[in-house]
């Protein structure tokens, strides 16, 4: 048999399975329920959060009251008959809306209605949602849409104020987490939690975006999976090398610090990746710094907080705060500059210096003078 990607192999098919879209998915219960259908529904968030997944659900509940598998399977994989999934993307001119629309007028062929889930509606041509506002001011009595979108801006007011809107958010590191532990689970693979951590926030608030790198791990062979495993697969930056150069910058050490960056970018990281992986971990260690180990604005696994909550201990939140503000105006100065390396090195001694210019900062403002060796 082909082999079925994870993201859809473990894709939600009822409201009560769905990951992070709970009151959503409760709301369209109830409306079923009640009998309270709208006939167009706009759904709105950024990619992999669950939109396609929420739609199809929809349909089969408003066509399958009875759970029929054949049916379902049909609706899952967008060959049912009565479920039409278009993307408008790839179908996006004015004569492919027409024809949607004079299909419309025939009844569904075994459901209740015939529903039209349009992805990436915000596609389609202006004189393609011209033709389909017609229809969806007067639709017929057997006909539901549900439009899908990422960039709710370009969906015309007109349409949008004839749907129910509902706005998918991103969702949290912990239920990704906790999804893609079962998933590990079901398909008979390890992991240690600092890795499951890892690809939830590498997820972005998107579960197919973790299911889809959680893939990349498995098709390795191995059937232990590691962080250092996953740093050599998508070329990240070593988390045991980034903390010793936060030690490092810690203890006002530049030697130190110069050989963590050099040991960092000789595996071929870019600079910028560099700066963008240790402005994360700065971040998490001035909430933590700030607001203590219990908080739960730092999604990281128990163990790995309360590491990082101990290395935060050796800064002052003032001093995080400056830290990144300089790595992001370096950041920003690499992109036009002839010699980045040396703006990165350069960055790298200062940030092992920023305690020690504090401190004669502060000796100079109260008047001190500097003792001569």
């Amino acid at each position: 048999m082909a082999y079925t990607a994870l993201a859809r192999k473990h894709r939600s098919r009822t409201f009560d399975t769905v990951i992070g879209q709970e009151p959503i998915a409760k709301t369209l219960k109830a409306a079923i329920d009640s009998d309270r259908v709208h006939h167009a529904y706009l759904f709105i968030g950024t990619r992999g959060v669950g939109k396609t997944s929420m739609a199809r659900i929809f349909a089969n509940e408003l066509n399958n009251p009875e759970q029929k598998d054949d049916i379902a399977d049909a609706v899952f994989s967008g060959q049912d008959t009565d479920v039409i999934e278009i993307d408008a993307a790839s179908h996006n001119k004015v004569e492919e809306a027409r024809e949607l629309i004079s299909n419309s007028a025939y009844r569904p062929m075994r459901g209740h209605f015939k529903i039209y889930i349009i992805d990436e509606v915000h596609m389609l041509s202006t004189a393609a949602f011209n033709a389909l506002l017609k229809t969806m001011e007067e639709p017929p009595e057997h006909v539901k849409f549900i439009l899908c979108t990422t960039e709710a801006h370009k969906v015309p007011a007109t349409i949008q104020s004839r749907c129910q809107r509902f706005d998918f958010r991103n969702i949290p590191v912990t239920r990704i987490a906790e999804h893609l532990e079962a998933v590990l689970k079901q398909e008979k693979f390890k992991a240690d939690n600092e890795l499951v951590y890892t690809l939830a926030r590498l997820g972005n608030g998107s579960m197919r975006d973790a299911l889809s790198l959680l893939d990349r791990l498995m098709a390795s062979g191995e059937k232990t999976l590691t962080i250092n495993l996953l740093e050599e697969l998508l070329g990240l930056p070593q988390r045991e090398v980034m903390g010793e150069l936060i030690d490092a910058i810690a203890q006002g050490d530049p030697a130190t610090v110069l050989r963590a960056t050099g040991q960092l970018l000789s595996t071929g990281i870019a600079p910028e990746q560099m700066l963008t992986a240790l402005l994360e971990r700065f971040r998490d260690l001035m909430v933590l710094s700030s607001c203590g180990v219990d908080t739960d604005l730092v999604e990281l696994s128990d163990e790995a907080k309360q590491s990082e909550f101990d290395r935060s201990r050796q800064f002052d939140a003032a001093g995080i705060v400056h830290m990144i503000a300089l790595c992001e105006s370096v950041q920003r100065a690499l992109k036009s500059s002839p010699a980045p390396r040396a703006l990165v090195d350069a960055c790298m001694v200062r940030l092992a210096m920023t305690e020690k210019i504090a401190d004669l900062t502060a000796l100079v403002q109260s008047g001190g003078a500097v003792k001569k060796i």
